[in-house]
C-alpha cells in the first residue's frame, strides 16, 4: 500500500497536471517533439544535394511531402477526437498541443518540401492553403489565451440570461416612465424600445460598433428635449436615468457577445479552410504521380 507523502505527492501532481494549460503540457513537450522534427528537417534539407535545385520531386522532397500529408490529415482529426474524452497520454489536452505544435511543424516541412519553388499551380495553391490554415490556427490560440478572461471580468458575477434579463426590465421601466411625457418625448421613448439593439450583422457584432443604436440616439434626443422645456422636467430626468442604464448595460452585454463571436469566428474560417487544404493536397498528389 502506498504511503500517506506518496499519495499526497501523487494527488498533487495529478491536480497540477489538471490546472496545466494545454500550450505548457507537460512542460512544453509538443513544443520540444516539433522544434526536433524542424531542425531535423532543416538539417536534412542542408546535406542535400539536389541538382539543378532542391524540389518536391527529389528523395527528400517525396519524404517530407508524405510526412506533411501525413500530419495535415491527423491534425484534421481533432474535431473527432474532441467527441471522445480520455486521461493520460492521449488525453484532449495532449492531443490539443500536439495539434498546435506539430501544427506549426508544418511550416517548416511544408516550406522545405517546396524547395522554395513556387509558381501559379495547385501545388503552390495547396502550400498557401495551409499557411491560411495554420495562421487561423494562430489567430484561435490567441483568442483562447486572453478572450476568456476578459470574458470573465467583463461578466463578472452575471451570467448572459441576468444581463438580458436586466436589460428588459429597464425597457419595462423605461415604458411605464414615458407615460406622462408629451407626444414628443413618448416619441423618443419609442426610439429606445422599437429599436433592435443587436442589429447590424456580424461585422457590428465582431467590432463591438453599433452606428444606429436607438438607445444612444434616443438619449441623446432627451437631452435636447430637456433643454427646450422650461418646467417639469422631472419626468425626462428619470427617462434620461434609464437611457443611461440602459446604454451601459447594453455596451455590457455588446461586448460579451463580441467576445464570444471572436472566440467562435476562426473556427468558421479554420475548418473550411481545412478541408479545402486536403482537397488541393488530393489535387496535387494526384497530379504529381500523373505527371511522373
Amino acid at each position: 500500500m502506498a504511503s500517506k507523502p506518496l499519495r499526497q505527492a501523487t494527488s498533487g501532481r495529478e491536480r497540477a497536471s489538471d490546472h496545466e494549460g494545454f500550450l505548457r503540457f507537460q512542460r512544453y513537450k509538443w513544443l520540444k517533439i516539433a522544434a526536433a522534427i524542424s531542425l531535423l528537417c532543416l538539417f536534412v534539407y542542408a546535406i542535400n544535394d539536389v541538382q539543378p535545385k532542391p524540389n518536391g520531386g527529389s528523395i527528400y522532397g517525396y519524404v517530407t511531402g508524405t510526412a506533411g500529408v501525413a500530419l495535415i490529415l491527423w491534425l484534421s482529426m481533432l474535431g473527432v477526437r474532441k467527441r471522445a474524452i480520455t486521461p493520460g497520454r492521449w488525453s484532449l489536452k495532449a492531443w490539443t498541443s500536439a495539434h498546435v505544435y506539430l501544427g506549426l511543424a508544418l511550416i517548416f516541412i511544408g516550406t522545405l518540401h517546396t524547395g522554395f519553388d513556387f509558381g501559379w499551380n495547385v501545388h503552390t495553391l495547396a502550400y498557401v492553403l495551409m499557411l491560411l490554415v495554420i495562421a487561423s490556427g494562430v489567430f484561435g490560440i490567441a483568442a483562447y489565451a486572453t478572450l476568456p478572461q476578459a470574458l470573465s471580468a467583463n461578466r463578472g458575477e452575471t451570467t448572459q440570461i441576468q444581463m438580458l434579463d436586466n436589460l428588459r426590465m429597464i425597457d419595462r421601466q423605461l415604458n411605464e416612465a414615458a407615460q406622462p411625457l408629451d407626444a414628443e418625448g413618448a416619441a423618443i421613448v419609442r426610439m429606445a424600445l422599437e429599436d433592435d439593439p443587436f442589429g447590424g450583422g456580424l461585422v457590428a457584432r465582431l467590432t463591438g460598433r453599433y452606428g444606429r443604436c436607438g438607445t444612444r440616439a434616443a438619449l441623446a434626443a432627451v437631452r435636447e428635449h430637456k433643454g427646450r422645456q422650461e418646467a417639469a422636467a422631472d419626468p425626462l430626468d428619470h427617462v434620461e436615468i434609464l437611457l443611461e442604464r440602459k446604454k451601459s448595460s447594453l455596451s455590457r452585454i455588446r461586448k460579451h457577445l463580441r467576445y464570444k463571436a471572436l472566440l467562435e469566428i476562426w473556427l468558421y474560417v479554420h475548418v473550411p479552410l481545412t478541408f479545402a487544404l486536403i482537397a488541393a493536397l488530393l489535387v496535387h498528389i494526384v497530379s504529381v504521380f500523373y505527371y511522373w
